[in-house]
């Protein structure tokens, strides 16, 4: 296991961006402009008084290296010159740039809240530089319940969707939707679903948003879906559960949503599992190995689903379809710095799992192989960096994690 300091005390939590949005009571959004931030074309930027970006070097390999600068650089670096104060002084700008020319670094968003008030905030992990970001606050009423929320993205796109949610006070659901955009900075209201709900099924199935499940006024649980179509922003039904039903954990495995209510303890009841085919637009019972070994929270690597377990010491354990069972991946535990509650996600062959005070550990993946003799079982091994946060995130909960690339 490897140990890195990602950020310490004395390394300031960095803004991702200026913030556009300000909160309000009534979701409305005030964009906040200064003249050093008024539009610039890009154009500009590359031509402005036909002075090189970087001496000695053509404009665009100049270009190519600036867009390669970690974002805590760029204060430092906007006083070279006006050229690279026009690139590096807005960062809408210098991430639409990246998304032009298809950067697609990493980034890795948390949604957290204090345990001591409940406020909920985002704080970003570069996972190139490994420091960390802000970003504007959502759009939404303070006392909100955390958990309640269900966040999805599209990582490619550098888009994420917060929807529903529960005002804390009151166990009373919502239809909201946010949409965050990493090159722009900012949040957008989108339209409000159809139901409103909390502690629901969410999953991205060919670049729609599915919802299922959850619950409704004075905890009733659902079995309405629903489905987003974020280009076009409306939002349409799909067949009912066979089932109401709150979600503790879901999935997307080989084009179909994976939705468990997950094991209670004490283990008193099996869980009940629901899978959903957008082809069929029909939803079956999970499998008995499936839903009975579903002890943990989930993220899929290369069409394979794992499962941090909450009950088994924090073992990762991989989903085996050919027998309808569960097994240990090979390796440690998930660090014991890491704390529950637990938030996972995973990319390119590496999961990433953030735990309480945002400390984050990096498992990382590698395939070996069914093993021989009448088992034949799936045969991963994993191992465990851990990244520290700031001391400034101490009593910081992670609600959701999600990654984002730009």
């Amino acid at each position: 296991m490897q140990r890195v300091r990602a950020s310490s005390q004395q390394s300031p939590v960095h803004r991702l961006g200026d913030s556009q949005v300000t909160l309000s009571p009534k979701f409305r959004l005030a964009l906040i402009q200064s003249p050093s931030f008024l539009p610039v074309s890009s154009e500009t930027v590359l031509s402005l008084d036909g002075v090189p970006l970087i001496p000695g070097l053509p404009d665009d390999i100049a270009l190519n290296c600036l867009l390669r600068l970690p974002v805590e650089s760029h204060p430092a670096c906007r006083t070279v010159c006006k050229r690279w104060h026009l690139l590096l002084g807005n960062k809408e700008r210098f991430f639409t740039r990246r998304l032009e020319l298809s950067f697609k670094d990493p980034w890795l968003f948390i949604l957290a809240f204090r345990k001591c008030t409940g406020k909920i905030q985002w704080q970003v992990l570069d996972l190139t530089s490994y420091s960390w970001h802000t970003i504007p606050a959502m759009p939404c009423k303070d006392r909100v319940c955390p958990h309640g929320f269900r966040c999805v993205s599209i990582p490619h796109e550098g888009t994420l969707f917060v929807c529903g949610g529960m005002v804390s006070d009151m166990d009373c659901p919502l239809d909201l939707v946010l949409k965050y955009e990493m090159h722009r900075n900012r949040w957008t209201v989108m339209n409000q679903m159809l139901t409103a709900r909390s502690f629901f099924a969410t999953g991205v199935i060919d670049g729609l948003i599915y919802a299922a499940g959850g619950n409704s006024t004075e905890l009733f649980e659902l079995d309405s879906a629903e489905v987003l179509d974020p280009v076009k922003g409306n939002w349409c039904p799909i067949a009912n559960m066979r089932t109401n039903m709150a979600s503790y954990d879901a999935a997307v495995l080989n084009g179909k949503l994976l939705v468990t209510e997950g094991w209670i303890w004490p283990f008193l009841f099996s869980p009940r599992g629901q899978v959903y085919d957008p082809i069929s637009n029909n939803w079956e019972s999970m499998a008995v190995g499936l839903r009975e070994g579903w002890t943990g929270s989930s993220v899929v690597v290369d069409g394979h689903l794992f499962v941090v377990s909450e009950h088994e010491r924090m073992k990762l354990k991989v989903y085996d379809a050919e027998t309808d069972s569960w097994d240990t991946v090979t390796g440690s535990p998930v660090p014991e710095q890491i704390c529950k509650p637990l938030s996972v996600n995973s990319s390119d062959r590496r999961i990433y799992v953030v735990g309480r005070d945002l400390h984050v550990a990096v498992g990382h993946i590698r395939w070996l192989g069914r093993s021989h003799g009448s088992g034949k079982k799936l045969n991963f091994f994993v191992w465990w960096q851990v990244l520290d946060a700031p001391e400034a995130f101490r009593d910081l909960t992670p609600s959701s994690s999600q990654v984002l690339f730009a």
